[in-house]
């Protein structure tokens, strides 16, 4: 018979022996090792368990804890993905390891731990981007010398790939940017920039990936605006363009004139075209320009006001004979810069004194026109005369002043349609005007050293083929001589009948009228008696 005390030892020994078989079930695992593809469906297989019990059939406990536990579930021995549809295994945004623990628990006692890394693969599921603060509109100067740097972009990849960049080649102004090295997103400027031609310009850029098969990109439009630098020479208006090409316009400077008498002095001269008046090249500048005159002034006879470029006559000229022009040259420079500058020429012309204008001997002339197919007839007036119009100046002996000129200007549709010579002979696109048209124009007659002006109308009327021209204004030959005989008798033959026609009317009211008498007249009549007398 066992003693008490080693019926105890023995009961500890069983318990100690039953304990360390119950605590082997939690033994025999190890820390988890595994990898998993972003994007993976839900119970996406992870690892297999190794410890020694069975978590279904056995008195131990497992549970999953730490920071990424609830992206695992367990299924016996096995740990799978726990993901879905609204909760997506993204590595750009969980990182690139999951991590997590494994405890073992036997009777509410921890009895071993587990650590599970599991690192998540990188699918290519994320496009490129650009950085928005990096594709904002550029602002450069047009003075940017050609293979320098006007901006750089930077894009992105979610996945992480390496990203090149290229301009896009078939827009418009893709001519002017490049990039030398495709991984800096530098954009290199490489062709000159004129404001004056060009204020804006767009280059499209493209982000592409390069160390993946699907070469996934994506594209952003670059405004560069241009600003106008400093660069132009001043120009003096108005300014006649000789040549636009698309890219650059060419223009000279005009010549300005002006005629004064021997007698002007202390005068302010006006110009034509006026005033003289320059400009800074560069628009959106507009340096402040100072004039001055380089060549002519005649020892100070001319004077010009440096700011607004106004010339005044100091001194009168004492003969125009001897001196009956001048010359100046008109420079204008800007203030802040001489080197850039530019010259105008201005002729003065001494003329006598002017003592009457011209005038018209007309305010209105009379032109006809036959109706023709000829390109151009001249416009004659009554008696089948050419029409002259032209203006005398009695300051000439024979009124003729070789220094009018005469324009015309339509005052009723007729743009284009006739055309008046220095020698006032007026001249007509025949093959353009129809029978009964009727045209009324203004000619004007300038003196080109005065600059006094006569003005005048011409009433044109455009008659059918072989209608006569009138040969005066006046009379019965008025009335019919704008027809011809045909019509002239057919006129006639029908007033005619007009005549019998109220003749017979009259008749027929007569008669009409005494049928109509007193009854009792008639029968007084019949009698032999007088109605007016009693019996």
């Amino acid at each position: 018979m066992l003693m008490p005390w080693r019926l105890f030892l023995c009961q500890m020994a069983l318990n100690i022996f039953y304990h360390i078989a119950k605590a082997s079930l939690c033994l025999g695992g190890q820390d988890i090792f595994a990898t998993v593809r972003e994007n993976s469906p839900t119970g996406e297989f992870i690892a297999n368990l190794s410890i020694n019990g069975d978590p279904g059939a056995s008195s131990i406990r497992l549970c999953l804890t730490g920071e990424n536990a609830d992206w695992f579930y367990l299924e016996g021995r096995t740990i799978r993905l726990n993901s879905s549809f609204s909760r997506i295994l993204d590595r750009e945004v969980l990182g690139s390891v999951l991590i997590a623990a494994l405890t073992c628990y036997e009777d509410d006692i921890i009895r071993s731990r587990y650590r599970i890394m599991v690192e998540i693969l990188n699918e290519n599921d994320n496009m490129p981007y650009f950085f928005e603060e990096t594709i904002q509109p550029q602002y450069i100067s047009e003075l940017l010398t050609v293979n320098s740097m006007v901006f750089t972009v930077k894009a992105r990849d979610g996945d992480g790939d390496t990203i090149t960049y290229m301009t896009d080649k078939s827009t418009a102004d893709a001519s002017y940017f490049k990039i030398d090295l495709p991984n800096s997103g530098m954009v290199i400027l490489d062709k000159p920039l004129d404001y004056e031609t060009k204020t804006q310009l767009q280059v499209v850029i493209f982000a592409v990936e390069t160390n993946t098969k699907e070469k996934y990109s994506t594209s952003a439009t670059v405004t560069v605006n241009v600003l106008d630098g400093d660069d132009q020479y001043p120009q003096f208006q108005p300014c006649a363009p000789v040549n636009e090409d698309g890219d650059h316009n060419i223009c000279t400077n005009p010549v300005y004139s002006v005629n004064i008498t021997e007698a002007e002095e202390d005068a302010v001269l006006y110009f034509s075209p006026g005033p003289i008046h320059a400009e800074d090249g560069d628009k959106d500048i507009l340096t402040p320009l100072v004039y001055s005159i380089l060549s002519g002034d005649d020892n100070g006879r001319f004077t010009i006001d440096s700011k607004t470029g106004e010339i005044s006559l100091r001194q009168r000229v004492e003969n125009r004979l001897l001196t009956p022009s001048f010359r100046l040259r008109i420079m204008a420079a800007q203030v802040n810069d001489p080197k850039k500058y530019s010259v105008a020429t201005a002729l003065v012309h001494v003329v006598s004194k002017n003592r009457f204008p011209p005038i018209f001997n007309k305010t209105i002339y009379k032109g006809f026109l036959i109706e023709s197919s000829s390109p151009a007839t001249l416009v004659t007036t009554y008696g089948n005369q050419v029409l002259v119009v032209q203006a005398i100046d009695r300051d000439f002996r024979d009124g003729i002043n070789p220094k009018i000129h005469y324009t015309m200007q339509p005052l009723t549709g007729s743009n284009k349609l006739y055309h008046i010579t220095q020698d006032g002979i007026v001249i007509a696109k025949t093959d353009r005007l129809r029978a009964f048209d009727r045209h009324i124009l203004e000619v004007i007659a300038t003196d080109e050293e005065s600059g006094e002006t006569a003005h005048a109308s011409v009433d044109i009327e455009v008659l059918q083929r072989g209608q006569p021209v009138p040969r005066s204004p006046f009379g019965e030959e008025r009335l019919f001589g704008d027809m011809n005989a045909g019509m002239a008798g057919g006129i006639a033959v029908l007033v005619l009948i007009v005549t019998v026609t109220v003749l017979c009317l009259f008749l027929w009211l007569a008669k009409r009228r005494k049928e109509r008498r007193d009854p009792a007249d008639r029968g007084a009549v019949a009698l032999g008696k007088n109605p007016n007398v009693k019996s």
